[in-house]
């Protein structure tokens, strides 16, 4: 039976080793990963490999999962990503079948300043 939290959090350990071929290894034959924000798939595992490789980078790349939560062939996290210089946060969306991954479906959310209109009604989260 596939479940799809053991499987995220596989991909993330495998992502750590920046070894992009050994964490792909966990994708279903028709794997997509989709970035909603930029409107861009990837649908092979060469060009996630190739992608990851050439993706601009001070150091090697840290993935710290903050949170994880899944139900059977479904999972999403909450990782925080970092080259040691930048750091950003991805939340990804894991469908799974057949013990492998199918599809993720990530966004990448930038910080902004919370707006002084609200400054009333809630409490900054401390660095």
């Amino acid at each position: 039976m596939t479940d799809g939290a053991i499987l995220a959090s596989e991909y993330w350990r495998r992502m750590n080793t920046n070894r992009w071929a050994l964490a792909g290894e966990l994708f279903a034959p028709q794997f997509e990963l989709i970035w909603p924000q930029s409107g861009e798939v990837i649908s092979t595992l060469g060009n996630f490999v190739a992608i990851n490789e050439n993706c601009p980078a001070k150091g090697a790349w840290a993935f710290t999962v903050h949170r994880l939560i899944g139900s059977g062939r479904q999972a999403v996290s909450e990782t925080l990503v970092s080259d040691g210089s930048v750091e950003a946060v991805a939340v990804s969306f894991f469908e799974c079948a057949d013990d492998k991954i199918s599809r993720i479906t990530e966004y990448w959310p930038d910080p902004f300043p919370a707006p002084e209109w609200r400054s009333r009604w809630v409490e900054t989260m401390a660095d």
